[in-house]
């Protein structure tokens, strides 16, 4: 089944759009380059415009793995590691039950 995580990520005071611009970018070269990536949504919060949430769904635990390894996602932690408040806080969930 399934591997959907959620990843929320909280930018410094005034990076915030230097952070969405990176994470659109990130957008377009996932959704170009991953199969196995089912679900790749950014969010942003009405209330707070420093806090981001990504949701993603993988087909499996190695189209995980895959999306970990690009070349696209090792860039990516680079690119916006000065443009955080914090760690992003990452949680892991396996699907159970699909209707």
């Amino acid at each position: 089944m399934s591997v959907t995580i959620i990843a929320r990520l909280k930018a410094k005071a005034g990076s915030e759009q230097a952070l969405e611009e990176a994470f659109r970018d990130m957008i377009t070269k996932v959704r170009a380059a991953e199969p196995g990536c089912q679900a790749y949504v950014l969010h942003k919060s009405a209330k707070d415009a420093t806090q981001f949430v990504w949701y993603e769904t993988y087909a499996d635990q190695a189209a995980v793995d895959i999306h970990m390894k690009t070349d696209h996602m090792k860039a990516m932690g680079g690119r916006i590691k000065d443009l955080l408040d914090g760690a992003p806080q990452v949680e892991f969930l396996k699907e159970l039950d699909r209707k």
